[in-house]
Order: C-alpha cells, then structure tokens, then sequence
C-alpha cells in the first residue's frame, strides 16, 4: 500500500491519494464479483491464471481515506471484491466521500457474475467467458471486443459497444438503457441477429439497406445481418438513440 499526495487545482482542492495492488492465483474460469459506489472499474481480460487488482483510493482528508475500504476476498473459483465509503456528508460545497479507480486483470475465461458500479465508469475488455453481467447506475459503459454472454444495464449515461474484429460463435448481447444512446460499432464481416427498440428517440443502422436508411426515423430493428449466426444482439433503451456503425465498409 503507497499513500500520496496529487495536486488537483488549488490547495484547498488537493486529494491524497492511497494505491492497493495484489496478484492472486485463480483458475481460468473462477467466477468475479465486484462492486463500487463511486468511481471506474476497467476489466482486461488476459490468457494468465491470476488475476490482478489494483485500486486508486483518493479522498481530500486522511479520514476519509482511511474510512474508505477495498476488501478482496479470493478463492480458487470465486473472486469477490467488494467497496465500502463512508455516508456523504450532507453540509458543506462538496462531496469528500472519495472514489476508487479499479483496474482488474483477470483470465479472459473467467465469469463476471456481477459488476456494480453506483456512478462513474466501466470498461471491459477482450473477455471470453461465458457471460458478463454489469449495472451502472450513471455514467458511462463500453464493452471493446467481448465475446461471450453479455447483460449491460445503465440508468443514466451512454453505452458503447465497440468489436475491432468478428468472432463466430453463439453468445447474446443484452443491453438496456433508461436514459441515454447508445453506440454500436461493428466489423462489416459480422453476422447477427439485430434487435434494437427506443421508446423515445431514435435508430440508425449502416447495415440497413440505403433506401432503408433514407426513410423515414425507425424507433424499431429486427433483422438478421449477413444472416445472423448464431449472435444475437438486443438493444433496448427507455429514452434516447441507437447508432449502429459499420466499421471498414
């Protein structure tokens, strides 16, 4: 554990800083459950059977630092990592509660069984399990070249879905947004089964027809792109708009 002190504008503004950082041996389908209330949770997966946590604790006084607490709980086939803050206070301009920056290593095999994350971002990256489960309560989501069952659920923010290349295979997309877009990128060689609807807002799709592109806005897809496979994709957000993209068209 290392204890700094970052300066973040004026001196009455600095935050101190404290770094957790552990490597543990687990196996490659171990099952990973994690939660934090404010601030990111970045997943890479990787073809080691350990996982690596890192966590930035900042807070602006010692107390709050300190009252803040990353507990790591591991077994060979279950991972839990779990975040407690002290209350907000409720006097004052600002919120000295403090936030806590994961970065999490971990077998591209292994399970997400639950990722939660009150406000701030999340990103997971290259995993090949058999299913990843995030929630977010506000804030920002992206999902970069994971393919395996995926459940994404965001209150307020955007979603990014970004694939660099295609994988065949039988998996399923899932995600659902209350208030907020969501982007969609994908290679042009990618076959699956598109199921995008906005209550409110709208749908653009680039492996739709041109014709189909220039009518009139579509608050509803169903179709099956180069056939489907065996991928199925479903979009669904309460308030606000789908971009489907066509990478290297």
């Amino acid at each position: 554990m290392s204890l700094s002190l970052a300066s973040c504008g004026s001196t009455t503004d600095r935050t101190l800083e404290e770094t957790f950082d552990q490597f543990y041996t687990i196996e490659p389908r171990a099952n990973i459950a994690i939660k934090n209330v404010d601030g990111t949770v970045c997943i890479y997966g990787s073809s080691a059977n350990e996982i690596r946590v890192q966590a930035i604790k900042r807070a602006y006084t010692p107390r709050r630092l300190k009252q803040i607490a990353v507990n790591v709980s591991v077994q060979p086939r279950s991972v839990s990592i779990e975040t407690n803050f002290p209350k907000k206070p409720t006097w004052g301009l600002f919120d000295r509660s403090g936030t806590v920056e994961y970065t999490i290593v971990v077998p591209q095999t292994a399970n997400i069984s639950r990722l939660e994350l009150g406000n701030g971002e999340i990103l997971v990256d290259g995993m090949h399990g058999q299913s990843v489960h995030a929630r977010l309560g506000s804030g920002l989501l992206f999902d970069h070249n994971c393919f395996g069952n995926v459940d994404f659920s965001v209150g307020r923010g955007a979603v990014t879905l970004a694939y660099d290349w295609w994988e065949p295979g039988k998996f399923a997309i899932e995600t659902e947004i209350a208030h907020g877009n969501v982007w969609a990128f994908f290679p042009s060689d990618a076959a699956f089964h598109l199921i995008a609807e906005t209550l409110e807002g709208k749908i653009a799709s680039d492996f739709e027809e041109r014709g189909e592109r220039a009518a009139q806005e579509t608050t509803k897809i169903n179709t099956l792109i180069h056939g489907g496979g065996e991928v199925a994709i479903n979009v669904h957000v309460t308030k606000g708009n789908i971009k489907v993209v066509e990478q290297n068209p």
